[in-house]
């Protein structure tokens, strides 16, 4: 049974049903508030927790339980209340289950998943605890060592939860690495796949075959000395360390004939009161899909209508904090970014992570990023600008299993950089093609069109002889 359940409900939980729900454990469990009332606790007799509720999220953006947890959703808006119980206590688990049942019956909705909400009784808790765990004040993380902080999920889609967010925070500040095991059949969400730091953090993977292996780089996995680690092969060396692969991730998997179309570009702004924020993802957006975002959030799922307002006044009340956002498209076309807003000496920076799906028989309008890129280039301050095609999902999550790189397909060089680059070394490349000029004649940006497909690496080759011809001959 999953450790998370989550009540989608058309009707925000009131005060009493949220109370008729913690007492799923019988009225001689102890309740406790943190987070000034945003996050809800079970407590077992010692004070240790067994279930932990975060406060109800308007969710105004369709499509988000459907790519999230593959579940049918209420008309938006809907609520979207998610609990987790304490790992490792069965009870905890169905205290979950009867906590989200009765949510949804008494405001009216559904749970996820079904078959952990299908009882409105009172759980038998009699003289069960929660076992001590250090790290109580992140209801995410199970496992706690020096050297990591390890969190169970079992959910079709691991994504950038608020429950996840505050944990890659706390790991971040404690300087440990973050390691997230799941089961066999899990996808991330790009936007955790980008987030995970280096190692020690990993996504770990339960496999029948070897145990566990990292779902990024199919490395076998062993737990030891307090963290997973890579298993080393007998015949390894220091120059050659051999690790296993395991074969679950290296498997063949027959070419569905979808693809992804990755974009990433930095916007570097002059700092001003009037700068608005989100315009050069929107114009990217609408070249490509032909219609702005549909919603955007901190966290997933997001929950909110995309404005260009919203996300400029969140981006000012947190400066000179950075922010990061996740923004979605509407579930006919899958597209998903993720930004980073940061403040920093050159002005405001926009840094943009973008993909946009298509399965069998669709094409991606290739055709449109020389418009995208040209609408960064005279109106969004562009610094850089990288377009790859990849065989890969149309849904957009990360599966545990080789999917092969993405193939350069453009870049970008914008107007300031390549102003200040030294004589006509912008122009005079080893491409084939020679750049076109984007904006303004006397100040313009330069696209680089590279050559390759996905079943062809040789737009790797390219870009690379590219970047180093830019940097001055400097690999």
């Amino acid at each position: 049974m999953t450790k998370d359940v989550v009540a989608l409900t058309k009707t925000m939980p009131d005060p009493l049903s949220v109370i008729a729900g913690l007492l799923s454990g019988g009225p001689d469990k102890l309740v406790g508030a943190e987070a000034d009332g945003a996050l809800v606790r079970l407590h077992d007799e010692q004070g240790r927790p067994l279930l932990s509720v975060e406060a109800p999220l308007l969710v105004q953006v369709r499509g988000e339980a459907r790519r999230l947890l593959g579940a049918d959703e209420p008309e938006v808006p809907y609520w979207w209340t998610e609990a987790r119980a304490t790992t490792g206590v069965k009870e905890a688990e169905a205290l979950a289950g009867t906590f989200a049942a009765r949510i949804a019956t008494l405001v009216g909705g559904t749970a996820w998943p079904r078959e952990a909400a299908t009882s409105l009784a009172v759980v038998d808790t009699a003289g069960m605890t929660a076992v001590p765990v250090p790290a109580a004040a992140q209801p995410a993380v199970d496992v706690l060592t020096d050297k990591v902080a390890v969190v169970i999920q079992d959910r079709p889609v691991v994504a950038m939860t608020a429950w996840l967010a505050d944990t890659f925070r706390a790991a971040a500040n404690a300087r440990l690495g973050l390691q997230i095991v799941t089961p066999a059949g899990t996808r991330l969400s790009p936007t955790v796949r980008s987030a995970l730091p280096g190692w020690p953090s990993r996504w770990v993977v339960q496999d029948e075959k070897c145990g566990y292996y990292d779902g990024l780089s199919g490395a076998v996995l062993q737990w030891a000395n307090g963290l997973f680690v890579t298993v080393e092969s007998p015949q390894a060396t220091p120059e050659d360390p051999r690790t296993p692969v395991a074969e679950t991730f290296t498997q063949q998997i027959a070419d569905t004939g979808e693809r992804q179309l990755a974009v990433s570009f930095r916007c570097v702004h002059p700092a001003d009161d009037r700068l608005v924020l989100g315009g050069a993802l929107e114009a990217v957006w609408r070249e490509i899909t032909g219609e702005p975002p549909a919603g955007w959030g901190t966290e997933e799922p997001a929950n909110l209508p995309w404005s260009l307002r919203q996300v400029t006044d969140v981006a000012f009340e947190r400066s000179p904090e950075p922010t990061w956002l996740v923004v979605v498209g509407v579930p006919e076309r899958p597209a998903l970014a993720s930004v980073r807003i940061s403040r920093t000496t050159a002005g405001v920076e926009e840094d943009v992570t973008m993909a946009f799906g298509y399965g069998p028989g669709e094409t991606a309008p290739t055709d449109a990023v020389i418009r995208a890129a040209e609408a960064l280039a005279t109106r969004h301050d562009l610094q850089s600008m990288l377009v790859q095609v990849r065989r890969a999902r149309r849904d957009l999550s990360v599966p545990p299993r080789f999917e092969g790189p993405g193939v350069p397909y453009a870049f970008v060089l914008g107007a300031e950089e390549v102003r200040t680059m030294p004589g006509d070394r912008a122009r005079n490349t080893p491409l084939r093609e020679k750049p076109r000029e984007l904006g303004p004649r006397t100040r313009p940006a330069l696209y680089y069109q590279l050559p390759g497909d996905p079943s062809d690496l040789s737009g790797w080759k390219a870009f690379e002889e590219l970047m180093t011809h830019l940097k001055g001959g400097r690999a």
